[in-house]
């Protein structure tokens, strides 16, 4: 049990540094909720192994070995290498920011990017992790999944709130989805940072369920109204295409 116990705290206090880093041994055990001293020895282990490293100011980061694990796993389900054709070309057709996602747990995790020639632009991380309630992507994910997923989703805990615009209350999500759904792709203004719109669609797999979502993402002096539909048709197709690649039936 107690080597169980340190392979959790490994991988939490490991998820943690990649999501905060650079990061003090302080700011992270308060992070993890665990001991200053457990923080410390298993930092010092991860760095062992190669994993993290400390700066001249005693603060911890990732090291390419993490990202060199985590370029592997973000294809392991061959989505990103089938569908970056089709993206390559929705973003030369909308001129904006493309992004590509896919599930793990409540929220989506961004596997992919291609960005927009504009200097005025939408920015995501990979890795950055994306909650379903609040993003283009995510709404489009959501309003693919069954009606029992959602329930589970909406009963699984209270929805974060990313912007003042976000979509935080159960009943008005699932009025979003039924939008979604009706229309073929979401949008969503600014729900997942200030002064971004987005459109999405849900890219599905040989079992007609959703394995990802993309969106079409600008800043909103160009993501107006006035190109939501052009651009949420855009990514509708490429979402169609892409979920062809994956031999769902559509």
């Amino acid at each position: 049990m107690a080597a169980t116990n340190s392979v959790v705290s490994a991988i939490r206090v490991l998820e943690a540094v990649g999501e905060r880093q650079p990061i003090g041994l302080s700011e992270l055990a308060r992070a993890v909720g665990l001991p200053k001293s457990t923080v410390q020895r298993t930092l010092l282990t991860l760095a062992e192994v190669g994993w993290c490293r400390v700066d001249e100011v005693s603060r911890w980061r990732l090291t390419y070995r993490a990202f060199a694990v985590g370029n592997q796993a973000r294809d392991a389900g061959e989505l990103r290498g089938r569908a970056l054709p089709v993206l390559h070309e929705l973003q030369l057709a909308t001129g904006e920011t493309i992004h590509l996602a896919a599930p793990d747990g409540r929220e989506l995790v961004l596997i992919e990017r291609l960005d927009t020639a504009h200097s005025l632009r939408a920015f995501l991380p990979l890795g950055h992790r994306i909650p379903l309630n609040a993003s283009a992507t995510g709404q489009a994910y959501l309003a693919a999944c069954p009606a029992p997923v959602v329930d589970a989703y909406l009963a699984g805990g209270s929805l974060e709130e990313r912007t003042r615009w976000t979509v935080t209350d159960p009943d008005a999500l699932r009025a979003r989805l039924a939008e979604v759904r009706a229309r073929g792709w979401s949008v969503n203004p600014e729900g997942l940072s200030d002064g971004i719109a987005a459109v999405g669609a849900a890219i599905l797999g040989a079992d007609a369920r959703p394995v990802g979502a993309l969106s079409v993402s600008g800043p909103t002096v160009r993501m107006t109204e006035a190109v939501f539909d052009d651009h949420g048709r855009a990514a509708a197709d490429a979402a169609r295409r892409i979920s062809r690649e994956l031999g769902a039936p559509v």
